[in-house]
């Protein structure tokens, strides 16, 4: 939950999609995981999805991802602002081309969930827990969110191609956040940092390199293993918080309260209302005390 934040004295990165298309290209050239270890570097963008959803829209090929030190219009779900500390987060999206059916395509942000989940265990020591259906948690308080947006669908011109953005908060300054945003309360009260739950400083560096190199892994065994999605379901599972939980489920219209019983193969949440058991397919989840 998170905002743009100030740019500061950071300059604005200028890429054309030709020449930042071309630079992954040959990163792909490299090696078998090519682009998710060389991810396009940006000092300010106003959003890495919007950056990225164009370049796809212009032919940038699997695996193009990007990084950027500061976003001046990030978004998280419902087109709610992405507030972070300037420098101080992993800004991230990637680019997947998948042969994958439509109402598959929810396991590629399982895959960029559970990389970001190991990058932070692994570089921060901090062991995160996923929130249905997109957040990675410490306790009941907000570490990452992630954002999947569809460049192309099958069947359009150029090929399929999803984008998803990741933000991951490493390091929090002192008197972050900052008291004077509209929005800083509410952070304060449901989010953190890897670096305050750490107890020091993290290599926000680290946690992206760690995350993009997990991220190819898992996608490179989803991709060509057949048995791979169960696995990948079932580790999504395992690691879901939300599974066994009074949850309250903000819809369009209404409120469901129940409990919240399984995730289904088609990424949706289970909800026992009582009377029946609800399939939501999107929504915003609170977990009940």
């Amino acid at each position: 939950m998170h905002e743009d934040p100030d740019s500061g004295d950071l300059p604005v990165q200028q890429h054309s999609a030709e020449q930042a298309t071309r630079r992954a290209e040959e990163s792909t050239r490299q090696g078998c995981d090519g682009g998710w270890r060389s991810p396009l570097r940006l000092a300010v963008v106003d959003s890495t999805n919007r950056y990225l959803v164009d370049l796809a829209r212009s032919g940038a090929p699997e695996g193009t991802a990007v990084l950027a030190e500061a976003q001046t219009a990030g978004r998280g779900r419902l087109g709610r602002r992405w507030l972070d500390a300037p420098g101080g987060s992993v800004l991230c999206s990637v680019l997947f081309r998948p042969q994958l059916a439509l109402d598959r395509w929810h396991l590629l942000s399982w895959v960029v969930a559970l990389a970001a989940r190991d990058a932070c265990a692994d570089v921060a020591g901090v062991e995160l827990r996923l929130k249905w259906p997109n957040d990675l948690q410490a306790g009941d308080r907000k570490v990452a969110g992630l954002l999947a947006e569809v460049a192309s669908a099958p069947g359009d011109a150029g090929g399929p191609a999803l984008v998803v953005g990741i933000g991951v908060n490493c390091n929090w300054p002192a008197g972050w956040p900052p008291p004077d945003d509209p929005d800083a309360a509410d952070v304060a009260l449901r989010a953190t940092s890897l670096d305050r739950l750490a107890g020091l400083p993290v290599d926000r560096d680290a946690v992206a390199d760690r995350m993009l190199d997990r991220i190819g892994q898992r996608y490179g065994v989803l991709q060509g293993s057949p048995g791979a999605a169960a696995s990948l379901a079932t580790e999504y599972r395992r690691n879901l918080a939300t599974i066994g939980q009074a949850v309250r489920v903000d819809l369009a219209g209404e409120t469901v309260t129940g409990d919240a019983l399984d995730v289904d193969d088609e990424g949706h949440l289970l909800v026992n209302v009582g009377a029946c058991i609800r399939t939501v397919a999107a929504g915003d989840v609170v977990h009940l005390r």
